[in-house]
């Protein structure tokens, strides 16, 4: 048994037959609501040669209140920035998540812009929804010998309100994973029976922004600093890599956030063993988010079903997209959209639990340690 339980709904998108837009699949949806109370989803949109889109699109309910459906309304975001498009006229604005920040009043965007020097964070703000204001690419500041910059960086995601940093100071935060050399899945998959992770390589970051809290006031947003590594891979499901999934909303028992491991399946074909994307459960302390309180010693969502087996990528489910069943009476369930196979859009349900689990993870917080993994652990999926 999980100590959080998720119940699938099933296919909610896939792509449109005939339109070009979507050739390569539909997927990774950020998820939030509008000022007139619906809910919005903004997938990732592919196109011929991994031209990839930003779109965005009203969820459609059935009677029991479940996602059904969704009727698209066009395009947030295309390729059009500098460091949106690559040399050979590719390029991309992919797998967005989007938060309302309170003291902005605005709802930010954060997305992958993929452009010749690789994949990087940028954000855009919006007052409806509909209509989008580039901010450019985050920037960071360097930490300990660790370039922030100069490297690939993905999956971002906002706090929708200021949050304490290690100073006691509130800021606006985010939560990424960068790419160094060396921490993707396909350069740490290994035969060994253990492997030890860089720590200062391989973990989920938060970082903060000490800007002004009480408007935009410009084109761009502050310098990340303050870094302070969160998370990193610990179980077996979660071996190669962990990352962002959804972005953090506050439950009763804490932050919470869903987020993505990766570990080598035993399945075999006929290349060789699959990459295999799961998702679990994160619990950070309200007062102090840098705190975790819980973390998936199993995941939560794998890919089990056909669209999440098959597809572009085999074996993937990612969560990005998140909202809480408030308004119908259920606080406390939360519906989470996640790209399947790198191809469709699923949405399953999870209900939280009465308490907080009790869990007792390792130590990582040391300057310079190292925590092993044991690649040959039976998966617990």
């Amino acid at each position: 048994m999980h100590d959080f339980e998720l119940k699938r709904l099933g296919l909610l998108m896939e792509a449109e037959p005939g339109n070009p837009q979507e050739v390569g699949g539909v997927l990774n949806p950020a998820a939030v609501r509008g000022p007139d109370g619906n809910l919005y989803l903004f997938p990732r949109l592919v196109g011929k040669n991994n031209f990839s889109r930003i779109g965005i699109a009203r969820v459609q309910f059935s009677e029991a209140g479940d996602p059904c459906g969704v009727e698209r309304l066009g395009i947030a975001l295309a390729p059009e920035a500098d460091y949106e498009l690559q040399a050979d006229g590719r390029g991309g604005c992919e797998d967005a998540r989007v938060t309302y920040v309170e003291h902005l009043k605005r709802y930010v965007m954060t997305y992958t812009a993929f452009s010749k020097v690789g994949p990087r964070i940028a954000l855009a703000v919006s007052e409806d929804l509909f209509h989008w204001q580039r901010l450019g690419l985050a920037t960071f500041e360097p930490f300990g010998g660790i370039d922030f910059v100069n490297v690939d960086n993905k999956d971002a995601s906002l706090f929708p309100v200021a949050v304490p940093n290690h100073q006691g100071k509130l800021q606006l935060a985010m939560i990424h994973r960068p790419l160094f050399i060396g921490s993707r899945p396909e350069e740490t998959e290994c035969e060994a029976c253990s492997r030890m992770v860089d720590l200062d390589h391989e973990s989920i970051w938060i970082s903060y922004c000490p800007m002004k809290l009480d408007g935009v006031g410009s084109q761009h947003l502050g310098c990340f600093n303050s870094h302070h590594r969160l998370a990193t891979p610990i179980e077996p499901w979660e071996s190669l890599k962990i990352g962002g999934g959804t972005p953090p909303v506050l439950t009763r028992l804490g932050w919470m956030i869903l987020y993505h491991g990766v570990h080598t399946s035993n399945e075999m074909d006929g290349i060789g063993k699959h990459l295999c994307y799961s998702a679990g459960v994160m619990i950070l302390s309200k007062d102090h988010p840098r705190t975790i309180l819980y973390r998936s010693a199993e995941p939560v969502l794998t890919p089990n079903f056909p669209h999440e087996r098959d597809g572009v990528v085999a074996n993937v489910v990612f969560p990005t997209g998140i909202d809480c069943r408030s308004d119908i009476g259920h606080p406390d369930r939360f519906d989470i959209y996640y790209g399947m196979a790198d191809s469709r859009i699923g949405v399953a349900s999870m209900t939280l639990p009465r308490e907080l689990p009790i869990t007792i993870a390792p130590r990582v917080d040391a300057p310079n340690a190292i925590v092993p993994i044991v690649a040959n652990r039976p998966s617990r999926n």
